[in-house]
């Protein structure tokens, strides 16, 4: 697996919510031979989000803080910003995304997602699990 992973909300609500059992098996087995596991703060956001809906403050928490200490968070600056919003009118993609994409980009790393909006990103790179 390559180094310099930046994983998306879709890794994580397939990690916290499939009930593929198989298909977590191979989640877990993968995360742990990624040496550089990076997330991005907008991930961070849109996973907490979801927990506190589905699941409530208490394990938006909890699950927030385990992603704190397990990746680096790579907070968004004034070039992810930038390279962002080109991204997102070239492509038509929603903020989160582009953000996502632009972190990936000026970071080096492959985007973790099976979401149709990382395609066609030019040198952008994503992998997942089939």
């Amino acid at each position: 697996m390559p180094l310099g992973s930046l994983f998306d909300t879709r890794f994580f609500v397939e990690y916290f919510y499939s009930s593929d059992s198989e298909f977590l098996r191979r989640l877990k087995e993968d995360l742990r031979t990624v040496g550089d596991r990076r997330v991005s703060v907008v991930t961070i956001h849109e996973i907490y989000r979801i927990d506190l809906e589905r699941e409530g403050r208490e394990v938006a928490r909890l699950r927030s803080e385990t992603i704190r200490r397990d990746f680096e968070v790579v907070e968004m600056g004034y070039e992810v910003a930038v390279r962002s919003a080109e991204l997102r009118r070239g492509h038509r993609v929603p903020m989160a995304d582009s953000v996502i994409a632009a972190t990936a980009l000026l970071h080096g790393c492959a985007v973790v997602s099976d979401d149709p909006h990382f395609r066609g990103m030019e040198g952008l790179r994503t992998r997942w699990y089939s």
